[in-house]
């Protein structure tokens, strides 16, 4: 009887496997909304858990009945605007022409770059008109958390509307604290970005799932069954499995239904807190299945590129929440 064969494992769309350049997750695609508003939130992990819930899909076989689903639950403490960035067209796309820097920050910016004292740049004196693009630049503030971290992450979001709405919306709400709910929903489906759980260095076995071989192979047992071809130039293909940089690479996870956001942290903490995290001290959000990274890892939250169609708008109504 033949040897069971398998499939080359670990995909080839990543690569080079190396370490993220930036813990904060780079966004380049969202999906769009009519609706001028962000297009993305930030928010810190803080553990995995269960809930009992009623299932509300329309074809499901447990429709109507109680099931179990794992869940994420983030923290998302309020974000504020630090800048305007606006962009125009030019043969190679869109260029950064303009930016708006708020002279209304918090102190603990400065952790993260140097605060103007003034501007030089007039909101008034801008015209949408002459533009293509208008996006927000801003920042969390960590200190309301429990995490004991004090530096703001600091990065650009897309919104959506047009361009005289996107302007307008970010001239009333400059400097104003920005919550998850007044942008998301109950039941709405987010990609999610993040950094994944750094691994270190590993061999070719944990690193792609290349199968052990017997105990009397030559040299090694943990490695691929072939370098490359006998003869010829001696050249190595990259597509071979090799040791290296295992996890802490940007990742994206399409469709999360958000299951719950939540206003009393007092309904999901316990006396101690989470594990590796601590007491929950702002509103949260419940995500169905698991999301990239350890616990207190930035968590980017995106409105969906390709939204399954399949998933009912309204989130089913949960039970009991299983830590």
């Amino acid at each position: 009887m033949g040897r069971k064969q398998g499939p080359r494992k670990g995909s080839m769309q990543f690569w080079p496997r190396k370490r993220a350049a930036s813990q904060i997750p780079r966004i380049r695609h969202v999906g769009k909304s009519n609706e001028p508003k962000p297009l993305a939130f930030a928010g810190y992990k803080v553990s995995m858990a269960h809930v009992i819930a009623v299932d509300n899909r329309a074809n499901a076989l447990t429709k109507g009945e109680r099931i179990a689903y794992p869940v994420t639950i983030l923290e998302c403490p309020s974000i504020k605007i630090a800048a305007i960035n606006f962009y125009k067209k030019d043969a190679y796309g869109l260029s950064l022409s303009t930016c708006f820097i708020s002279t209304k920050l918090d102190k603990e910016l400065s952790r993260s770059i140097p605060l103007p004292k003034k501007t030089k740049v007039s909101l008034e004196a801008i015209k949408p008109e002459e533009y293509h693009d208008i996006r927000a630049v801003v920042y969390t503030q960590p200190k309301l958390t429990g995490i004991g971290k004090k530096k703001p992450e600091l990065f650009e979001i897309p919104l959506g509307g047009s361009v005289k709405d996107k302007f307008n919306w970010l001239k009333e709400n400059l400097s104003k604290e920005i919550n998850f709910k007044d942008i998301f929903k109950p039941g709405h489906l987010v990609d999610v970005r993040a950094v994944s759980r750094g691994k270190g260095i590993q061999g070719p076995v944990k690193r792609f799932g290349v199968k052990i071989r017997q105990h009397k192979s030559e040299k090694t047992k943990r490695g691929p069954g072939s370098l490359g071809a006998w003869k010829g130039q001696g050249h190595m293909m990259y597509r071979v499995a090799h040791a290296g940089q295992t996890g802490y690479h940007q990742r994206t996870e399409y469709n999360k239904w958000i299951l719950k956001i939540g206003d009393k942290p007092e309904d999901i903490n316990s006396k101690s807190g989470f594990k590796h995290y601590g007491v929950v001290r702002n509103s949260y959000v419940i995500l169905k299945g698991s999301v990239p990274g350890p616990n207190n890892r930035l968590i980017l939250l995106t409105e969906p590129l390709r939204p399954d169609k399949k998933v009912p708008k309204e989130a089913p109504t949960i039970i009991q929440i299983i830590r």
